[in-house]
């Protein structure tokens, strides 16, 4: 009795789950490791350099708003392939800067490879086979980001401390090329119409009941100017203040570690906070139940990781504590992701879904494109030698920064539904 082929979704899935792993390993979790290079061996300042890091992300946002249109006039598949192009030569141009202004010639490229390679681009490669289990496919195609982080924060130490920056670039942007084009050429060039399938692998149009049916507001109010609706501006702003103080930390977590841990040390527990986030968002989406008030978990979430940067804040030169610092932190890493689109599903309208995710998404990633930058210039007001003390700014203000994305949250209307219709799985 032959076996029953596996949903070809799932394959576009683990194409996805490979792809987010370079991009987020190159263009996300690689910046802390290429400042902490740069200012080491050629003494270029750290808010200079983070300044480009900065520049990096904000031209990542510039791109990212128009990727719809990119896909509709290109093509997914040639869309991908050029993401992996500029993602190839960004690096190579942060490599083999000969000076910092030439960060700035390199950023927008990097910025351009990011935007078309990382989180709404995934979201186009996974949504098409799913109805029902799309949170599920799109929580493992997310975990790849993570798994960037722990397989390339440790890689990049490796490498730079073997080969030297620019043949490790050289290597890393050869693979990025290479494996983009074979899963973009097996996967990403097929749709499920093309293959006379029906999102989720169903055999027959059918009748969703109750029980599986993805959480919609139905019920809820309609979305007519997002600039006055008080559920839009406060996901919004909570979502923005969560990235700041995520990616203006991570830009510079390595760099601080280094002078406590060592750069071998520093590189395995940045790959330690992404294993941390797979574990955070898996064990989340297991317990949380499915009547669970989602702006109350995701300021919960906040309010974790707010903890984990005070940790930090009082570490010194402690291991555990910082050890501990940085596991409280990276539980939140992954949910702070998925959270956000859970909670636009159960308070707005699924006509208006779509609308929110995006907008959402586009304001907070201009607003952590400045992250780097203003933490960079905290490390240089706080700095008393390259040490742990240059955190002690950073640190307090990432806390700050997670309690205010929990106090947005919390203050929602009185008439915003939060309670997601039906169990739903974050991974």
């Amino acid at each position: 009795m032959a076996l029953p082929r596996m949903f070809f979704g799932w394959r576009v899935v683990g194409a996805a789950f490979t792809l987010a792993m370079f991009a987020w390993g190159i263009s996300f979790y690689g910046p802390p490791i290429y400042l902490q290079v740069l200012h080491t061996s050629r003494g270029w300042p750290v808010s200079v350099v983070s300044g480009a890091i900065s520049a990096h992300f904000l031209l990542g946002a510039a791109v990212v708003a128009n990727l719809a249109a990119l896909h509709r006039r290109f093509g997914l598949v040639a869309v991908t392939r050029a993401g992996a192009l500029f993602t190839a030569v960004g690096l190579l141009g942060w490599a083999f800067a000969a000076a910092p202004w030439q960060l700035y010639l390199a950023a927008p490229v990097s910025g351009a490879g990011w935007a078309l390679t990382s989180g709404a681009a995934l979201n186009a490669m996974v949504s098409p086979w799913f109805a029902r289990r799309r949170p599920a496919a799109l929580g493992m195609a997310f975990n790849g980001a993570s798994m960037g982080g722990v397989i390339f924060s440790p890689l990049w130490v490796v490498l730079i401390a073997s080969l030297g920056f620019h043949a490790a670039a050289g290597m890393v942007a050869a693979s990025v090329i290479g494996v983009t084009w074979v899963l973009s050429r097996l996967y990403l060039s097929r749709t499920p119409a093309s293959m006379n399938l029906l999102p989720d692998g169903d055999l027959a149009p059918q009748q969703v009941g109750p029980a599986e049916a993805a959480p919609r507001g139905t019920d809820a109010a309609a979305l007519r100017n997002p600039w006055r609706d008080r559920r839009f501006l406060t996901l919004a702003a909570a979502t923005t203040f969560g990235f700041v103080a995520q990616v203006g930390l991570v830009a510079h977590l390595f760099s601080l570690l280094v002078p406590t841990l060592g750069a071998g040390g520093a590189g395995l527990t940045m790959g330690g906070v992404t294993v941390c986030a797979v574990g955070g968002r898996s064990l989340l989406g297991a317990v949380m139940p499915p009547g669970a008030d989602r702006r109350v978990v995701t300021a919960a979430n906040a309010g974790m990781q707010a903890i984990g940067s005070v940790v930090l804040l009082c570490a010194g030169s402690s291991v555990p504590l910082l050890l501990f610092g940085c596991a409280l932190f990276g539980l939140g890493l992954g949910n702070s992701t998925s959270l956000p689109p859970l909670i636009a599903q159960a308070e707005f309208r699924s006509a208006d879904v779509a609308r929110v995710v995006g907008l959402v998404t586009a304001i907070s990633q201009a607003g952590y494109a400045f992250a780097p930058a203003a933490f960079g210039l905290l490390r240089d007001l706080g700095a008393t030698g390259f040490s742990i003390n240059e955190g002690i700014l950073p640190f307090a203000a990432a806390a700050l920064v997670q309690l205010a994305s929990a106090g947005a949250l919390l203050l929602r209307p009185k008439s915003a539904k939060t309670a997601s219709h039906a169990p739903q799985r974050l991974c």
